[in-house]
């Protein structure tokens, strides 16, 4: 039995470097035959689109190639922090001039003024109880009451919805738009 030198090494030996056979080079036969056959079979659609990206490729590289330096990307945009956007609820507002009532469109904003009521007796001064309201809902034009006011819904806080069901037990309530 013959031993290889390749194949048996000690433990504690580095094995013996293996001579590796001659081989003949590889030619890949027909590539340009290929190519031609393509190009006859009206193919050129495709190879019209290699040529042009390969020309892009090149271009694109020359270009790149010129550049001293890579120039450093753009700061990034500073995003502004937008307040936490808080829930709205509907609130229904009797508004005591119903004219004005008539001149709302869905999607308006108002602000909402209380003046004192003359029939409770509660003296004071006209305040805002909210502003910039967005109108959820208003009347249809036989819905409203000349001497009662009209109800508008309106788009507010929570916390803007409790103070205007307060407002609207002592005093009338006006709106302005904004």
């Amino acid at each position: 039995m013959t031993t290889n030198s390749c194949l048996t090494h000690t433990p504690a030996s580095v094995p013996a470097p293996c001579g590796l056979p001659s081989f003949d080079p590889l030619r890949v036969r027909g590539a340009r035959l290929r190519l031609r056959r393509a190009l006859r079979r009206k193919r050129r659609a495709p190879a019209a689109v290699l040529a042009m990206t390969a020309v892009t490729l090149a271009a694109a590289g020359a270009a790149g190639a010129d550049d001293p330096a890579p120039q450093p990307p753009p700061p990034p945009a500073r995003v502004a922090h937008r307040p936490a956007a808080v829930p709205l609820v509907s609130a229904p507002v009797r508004i005591a001039d119903a004219a004005t009532v008539r001149l709302l469109r869905r999607g308006d904003r108002v602000d909402v003024i209380a003046a004192p009521n003359s029939v409770t007796g509660v003296a004071g001064e006209a305040r805002v109880i909210a502003s910039g309201a967005r109108v959820a809902e208003v009347p249809q034009p036989g819905e409203t009451r000349s001497e009662g006011g009209a109800l508008v819904v309106l788009s507010v806080p929570r916390s803007t919805a409790t103070a205007l069901a307060g407002a609207g037990m002592t005093s009338q309530l006006a709106v302005t738009l904004c």
